[in-house]
């Protein structure tokens, strides 16, 4: 029997009896994977178990995430919550796992597409093009024509060629200008790439007008991985003057879109969601009436918390170190795999024994078990594939399992199968009920 939410997946409401839908039913898959309704360790507890028993099967071991949609699902309730009236448009980039991105358009969101690709998965699930923001300041000449073909109006911008490029390709389309925001406190910092000056906002807006092209708001990103929560409200005073520079020209604006940034539930000290909305919420208010739809971006936030790594002791090595016994382990999955994080986005990821000479770790754990300084490397011949360079970890084995917490945003996406090695399994399970 489903349960309530994974009779959204089988038969969203949203998207029901839409020609679109109808039009790309041989694209959606014949069957959905299995969803457990089950705690995550005991889905990762029954999986180790199932390697075990067929171990000279071939590649039983590989490496697997367990994904939790009733966490996604859970996040998205929080966000209504502390933010009401802002709306998120999912940053599909952060994880465009196909089960992810089917609970998100059956559950009504707008989604944040940055390529055609990501525009035909959304499309394929029967979302409408108003629920869509093509929000990537430079695009292929051909993906804008394809958005046009597609009525996905919405899409950023962020400098004078671009509207040029806009005007000759889709003349109609709604844009909303990127201004540019301190995002000196952000781990990734993408106004390195994108974002308008606001010295340059006039000019751009009268650019845009001179081509008779529609702006109808502004956006910003105060980057990804934001660590202070009050560069949200001072990219909103940028934005509310970058209104009033469209309004001195004679544009009506009616979109203001805060970007992402957010933090995920795994955040628990520091700056968390629950201050950023403290902050963001009331700076929206006292900026923007409430004729002004407020849209966002977030990505990580959704996913990062949903989806748990598990990875398969694959070598030992002892090392002798200042009169020390140091271990290195090998796991089968790594920074060319789900942990480009690492590189990528800049993330510290946590290792957890899950196994120990084949025995349930955590069972049998004492508070005096002898740890030894240890370093945890990926499958890889390349010795950048480091993920953890210092651990306190217990002796283990070829064959025990570790488990890495936070593992869905900005991980399985950019996986690549360098050295031949594949990209770990998903195994689905929901702890909402």
């Amino acid at each position: 029997m489903h349960t309530e939410l994974q009779t959204l997946l089988v038969d969203p409401p949203c998207v029901n009896n839409m020609p679109l839908l109808k039009q790309q039913q041989q694209q959606l898959p014949l069957d959905l994977p299995v969803i457990h309704n089950l705690p995550i360790q005991q889905v990762i507890e029954e999986k180790i178990e199932s390697v075990s028993i067929l171990k000279w099967e071939s590649d039983q071991e590989n490496a697997f995430f367990v994904a939790d949609i009733g966490e996604v699902y859970r996040q998205h309730l929080r966000w209504k919550s502390l933010l009401p009236r802002i709306e998120p448009f999912f940053a599909i980039k952060s994880n465009p796992d196909p089960m992810v991105v089917r609970l998100l358009a059956a559950i009504g969101i707008g989604f944040d597409c940055a390529s055609k690709s990501e525009i035909q998965q959304v499309l394929s699930l029967g979302v409408e093009p108003e629920r869509i923001i093509y929000a990537n300041p430079c695009k292929q000449a051909s993906f804008i024509r394809y958005a046009s073909q597609h009525n996905v109006a919405k899409m950023t911008f962020d400098n004078a060629e671009e509207l040029h490029k806009i005007k000759m390709l889709y003349p109609n389309a709604e844009l909303v200008l990127r201004i540019l925001t301190d995002d000196s406190k952000s781990l990734c910092q993408l106004g390195l790439k994108f974002g308008a000056p606001l010295e340059e906002v006039p000019s751009l807006l009268q650019t845009a007008k001179d081509l008779d092209l529609n702006v109808i708001g502004i956006s910003f990103h105060v980057g990804s991985g934001c660590l202070d929560e009050n560069a949200f409200a001072d990219a909103v005073v940028r934005a509310r003057w970058a209104f009033d520079q469209g309004e001195k020209l004679g544009f009506k604006f009616d979109l203001l879109d805060v970007g992402g940034g957010f933090p995920g539930a795994d955040v628990q000290d520091g700056i968390t969601f629950e201050k950023v909305a403290a902050i963001l919420g009331p700076a929206v208010d006292t900026m923007f009436p409430s004729n002004v739809r407020v849209i966002a971006e977030p990505g990580r936030y959704y996913v990062a918390s949903a989806f748990t790594a598990c990875t398969h002791v694959i070598g030992r090595r002892t090392v002798k170190a200042e009169n020390q016994t140091q271990y290195m382990y090998y796991v089968n999955d790594g920074m060319y795999g789900s942990f480009n994080c690492i590189l990528f986005d800049h993330q510290v990821v946590y290792p957890t024994v899950l196994t120990q000479g084949g025995k349930k770790y955590y069972e049998k754990k004492q508070d005096n078990d002898e740890t030894f300084t240890s370093s945890i490397w990926g499958p890889t011949c390349d010795s950048i594939d480091c993920l953890a360079k210092e651990a306190k970890l217990p002796v283990l084995d070829d064959g025990d399992w570790i488990k890495w917490d936070n593992m869905g945003a900005y991980t399985i996406c950019a996986a690549s199968q360098f050295n031949g090695f594949r990209q770990s399994e998903i195994i689905y399970t929901n702890t909402f009920q």
